[in-house]
């Protein structure tokens, strides 16, 4: 472990940031890593394990719940393909909270402890995991705490009093500018100062001040007045800071009997709070024992913190003097705030200096006193902690490294960056999972679409996320539930709310399993092995859900297939820092170069902490590339600097600058010219900038490569359009391994038949959709239980496509011809193929509707069947039987095939456009799922000589019905197009073996 540097004889900053997070990442219990592809069956990919498997946040309102309706909801989630619960008291959509009793139903009540013990009984039976929240709702809070108690959440509140020079003050000290929350009864004047301000130093925001003028006037106050004449000279202001609750309750309260308020999130009270709580309250011996059964994680959500003034804890001020060997009174003034906003600031510099050091001093307390505290006490229960650690301005990168289970989220992630920042604490910390909160989307309750959802994870995925956490699932019904039944988020404030209600009420139930196969054959890779990226971006502030990504990689250098990640200071102690091979952590992400640039948080500001760069120093030595953007030769400290703080630091820049594997450039452009000057290339290629994205897993067996025909951001404008164009993948298992093609909605393992080889890489054509992916492993012949290890491949072919069939190498066709095929042992041979027939749009379809209605009560949906014949395909929308419906469509139709079909034939059925989810049956047989995204379904082997039957059977989200049925809710939502839209049409092909 790297050395710490005292500062002022006090703590190191290693010491208050990374504290306990050495120490976790060596004794941590760790979340079980699934088998990885050794010796791997096709078995392994096409049924994974259900540790992997997606999980759903499942939504209760408190303990208002039947332990026989929980234990039909595992049920359902089980029987779905679901390998996970999250338990969730949440209830924004219930206005009239009374008609929960909390006296007797709420969270942590007799009733809410029966239903958990309930879930984990029949969890342990089917096989998943239940985690639970910490507390009701968010952020985490304990019923019973009051605001005026020392585990409760804390703000420092401001009063202020200008005067103008030679006048005197005389009164009670200023008042802060706003009153406390409810419940808040006491509040303890922490300091009274003056200070002169200074025009020079103000911003549009904030009033400027002269540090050196500031005043501390505490010990003049008697009985709460104060006496005070300022200089003559300039204007002057009286700050007061005041302590005092922030009287935060659990949103969408009041949950329990007696109430929940916030606990300090930065002190050993609060959190020995909430495990206290747990403890005597919560934790019977028979929860217990089901725990260790069946539990999985204690959860927090984001940390949202909410006060009119600065989030506070009564450690601070000791704290940060151990920490920067300074007192901290003095430069509040530039720290307090009001309802967010800055209020005073010194000159620029020093300010920008005084709030990183304040924000830092918070990140090691939030990393030390409660998320490491937390997992520890998890540990205990035989349960880890997974968490959300960003909604405060600390260090959620090193956050990440703490928890078991760093979790992102799709909807207060702005792009991919921000899953990168916490992917690489994970990482680093030699941890395998990086999950999402995923799905939710503002004002789409009952509308969103599972291609919208997929879409969303397509990117995610290829940024370090590997576990959704679906959002959500709502328990059956609650008091005053409409149709179809209770639902956390809708109404929210009187229309449509956040995320889905998921589940048997849905007409998409009905495909679900091929949702919940897709999403865990992709988990089963990407948390299989070890995960791969290209370079280290080092964060000098590792704040996240920023959507501030890194200069030229994010922009340039992701669109030709480089990957980063995010590390911030305490990582570089983690025992994985090393360097072997010029890779840093060797046995980890293995980053071939590490790259430094300034502070985007603080203005792009070239920075670095002295420790920071003495062991970047020191990995640079070791062989590590390093590229520096900015003016680094001027590098300042992101702190206060102590005396002669800024020479040594820049003593050690020279020396870091002056190594030959360490370059600095003045222009982002030149970041890659850089790496090439350097020997670093990334493990994915390609030409020409593309919306490929990528994500790279090693395990000991195989290089897996998770690609996406996606974007940074969902919000980014053009649309992504379809890909075509050839990538080059790195191997690292040696030369002998070939290309498989995984594909995630089948679980078939396929090996690749086209590919050219030079060294390690392999380069293969990639054809993509927007958001569809695939996955590439590079592995040895037969790793799969493929019978084509020893057969030559193809290099090129003029036919439309070349496989590996049960028949060998074969060329696939759309038109008869001679087609060229040039092999990997450097013959060229031709082929012939027959006659196909014409392509096939089929004339007309029997449409057979299964519309759903609401049924007797909230949790009942009646059926209403309608048939239909259609000459041409439109969506139900444009259908006047079928306008306001929502259901289950089933369309059929006949196509003819000529007499000389024969078994070389096949065809594919191209759906066009089709919503929501649908299935595809041949003369009865019902086909493997197909890709959502690319609707286009290979009939193969199931199609005859003569009449062929297809059935194309389409679900709908329930928007269109329930506009109509609660017009006063979601009236306000557009009539959406679902159904079969297509053009459909059958396109026939053959197949002939090369010889």
């Amino acid at each position: 472990m790297h050395e710490a540097i005292p500062q002022r004889g006090g703590i190191s900053r290693r010491a208050v940031l990374a504290a306990g997070l050495t120490v976790g990442a060596v004794a941590a219990l760790g979340v079980a890593v699934p088998a990885a592809a050794s010796g791997a069956t096709a078995d392994w990919f096409a049924a994974p394990v259900k540790s992997v498997r997606p999980m759903f946040r499942w939504w209760w309102p408190d303990g208002l719940v039947d332990p026989d309706e929980i234990a039909r909801e595992i049920d359902q989630i089980a029987d779905a393909g679901f390998g996970g619960v999250e338990i969730a008291a949440v209830h924004h959509s219930i206005r009239d909270k009374s008609v929960l009793d909390t006296a007797h139903h709420g969270w942590g009540s007799g009733p809410w402890r029966d239903g958990v013990e309930a879930a984990l009984r029949r969890a342990a039976r089917r096989g998943l995991t239940v985690d639970l929240t910490l507390g009701p709702s968010w952020p985490v809070a304990v019923p019973g705490l009051t605001p005026d108690d020392e585990a409760a959440a804390k703000e420092l509140a401001h009063g202020r009093v200008s005067l103008t020079g030679g006048s005197t003050y005389q009164g009670p000290v200023p008042q802060p500018v706003h009153a406390p929350a409810a419940g808040v009864s006491r509040q303890q004047l922490l300091a009274v100062q003056a200070a002169r301000v200074e025009p020079a130093n103000s911003t549009r925001k904030e009033t400027g001040l002269d540090l050196d003028s500031v005043q501390d006037l505490t010990a003049t106050v008697t009985d709460g007045a104060l006496t005070w004449t300022a200089p003559e000279g300039g204007d002057w202001v009286l700050i007061s800071y005041w302590v005092r609750g922030s009287g935060q309750q659990p949103e969408s309260g009041p949950h329990s009997t007696p109430a929940a308020y916030a606990v300090d999130h930065f002190s050993p009270a609060g959190t020995t709070a909430v495990t206290s709580y747990w403890q005597d309250h919560l934790l019977t011996p028979s929860l217990r024992r089901l725990l260790r059964a069946a539990g999985g994680s204690f959860f927090e959500d984001s940390v949202e913190l909410e006060t009119d003034g600065l989030t506070w804890t009564p450690l601070l001020p000791e704290t940060f003097e151990k920490h920067t060997g300074r007192p901290l009174l003095p430069y509040l003034p530039a720290l307090v705030l009001d309802n967010g906003n800055q209020v005073f600031a010194f000159e620029a510099q020093f300010t920008r200096q005084i709030r990183h050091d304040f924000w830092e001093t918070v990140s090691g307390l939030f990393n030390r006193n409660h998320l490491t505290a937390l997992r520890d006490w998890a540990h205990t229960l035989g349960m880890t902690l997974r968490s959300q650690p960003y909604g405060l301005q600390t260090d959620a990168i090193a956050a990440a490294a703490i928890l078991d289970v760093p979790e992102g989220e799709s909807l207060g992630f702005k792009n991919l960056d921000d899953y990168r920042c916490l992917a690489g604490g994970r990482d680093m910390a030699g941890r395998t999972v990086l999950s999402c909160e995923a799905g939710a989307y503002n004002g789409s309750a009952y509308s969103t679409t599972w291609d919208r959802f997929l879409r969303t994870m397509g990117g995610a995925y290829a940024a370090g996320v590997n576990q959704t956490v679906v959002h959500g699932f709502s328990y059956a019904t609650a008091p005053g539930a409409n149709w179809p039944g209770f639902a956390a988020f809708s109404p929210y404030n009187g229309t449509a709310g956040y995320g889905e209600s998921w589940g048997p009420r849905q007409p998409t139930w009905r495909h679900v399993e091929d949702i919940s196969g897709y999403l865990g054959r992709v988990h089963q890779v990407l948390q299989s092995g070890t995960a791969r990226a290209d370079v280290a971006v080092f964060r000098q502030t590792g704040y996240t859900a920023t959507g501030i990504g890194a200069s030229w990689f994010t922009a340039t250098g992701v669109p030709l297939g480089w990957t980063h990640q995010f590390l911030s200071g305490p990582l570089l102690d983690l025992p994985s820092a090393t360097v072997s091979g010029g890779r840093l952590a060797p046995e980890g992400p293995a980053y071939k170069a590490l790259f430094v640039e300034g502070d985007f948080f603080y203005g792009s500001t070239p920075t670095l902490a002295v420790e920071d760069a003495r062991r970047i120093l020191a990995l640079a030595e070791a062989g590590l590339p390093v590229v520096l953007f900015g003016a680094f030769d001027q590098v300042l400290t992101p702190g206060v600097p102590d005396q002669g703080e800024t020479d040594r630091l820049r003593g050690l820049l020279g020396r870091l600058l002056a190594l030959p594997r360490v370059v600095r450039v003045t222009d982002k452009a030149a970041v890659g010219d850089a790496l090439t000057a350097l020997g670093v290339s990334a493990d994915v290629r390609h030409a020409t900038a593309s919306t490929l994205l990528n994500a790279h897993r090693v395990t000991a067996d195989a290089d897996f490569y998770y690609l996406c025909n996606g974007k940074h951001a969902e919000t980014v404008k053009p649309p992504v359009a379809a890909i075509d164009h050839d990538v080059t993948l790195r191997r690292t298992h040696g030369r002998r391994t070939v290309p498989y093609l995984l594909a995630p909605w089948t679980g078939e393992v396929t090996r690749l038949a086209r590919y050219t080889e030079d060294g390690d890489d392999v380069t293969l054509r990639v054809t993509l959709q927007p958001g569809q992916t695939m996955i590439v492993a590079l592995g040895r012949p037969g790793l799969f239980g493929d019978r084509h290890g020893g057969s030559p491949h193809a290099e090129a072919t003029d036919a439309d496509a070349v496989l590996f069939t049960e028949s060998g190498l074969t060329v696939r066709a759309r038109t008869a011809g001679t087609w060229t095929t040039r092999l990997s042992r450097g013959r060229t041979v031709t082929t012939r193929t027959p006659a196909v027939p014409a392509p096939i749009t089929p004339a007309r379809w029997e449409l057979h509707v299964d519309d759903w209605y609401p049924g007797p009560d909230a949790i009942r949906t009646a059926h209403v069947r309608r048939s239909l014949t259609l000459d041409t395909l439109r969506p139900w929308s444009q259908i006047p039987e079928l306008a306001d419906s929502a259901g289950v469509g089933r369309y059929r139709t006949t196509v003819t095939l000529p007499a000389d079909w024969t078994p070389s034939h096949g065809a594919e059925l191209e759906l066009g456009q089709v919503s929501d989810t649908f299935r595809v049956s041949v003369n009865g047989r019902r086909l493997p799922a197909a890709d959502r995204l690319h609707p286009v379904v290979d009939l193969g082997p199931f199609l005859r000589r003569g009449a062929n039957t297809l059935e194309i059977e389409v679900t709908t989200p329930l928007i269109n019905r329930l506009r109509v049925e609660q017009p006063t809710v979601f009236g306000g939502v557009a009539r959406q197009d679902h159904g079969l839209v297509g053009p459909v049409r059958l396109v026939p092909y053959v197949q002939v073996a090369v010889r």
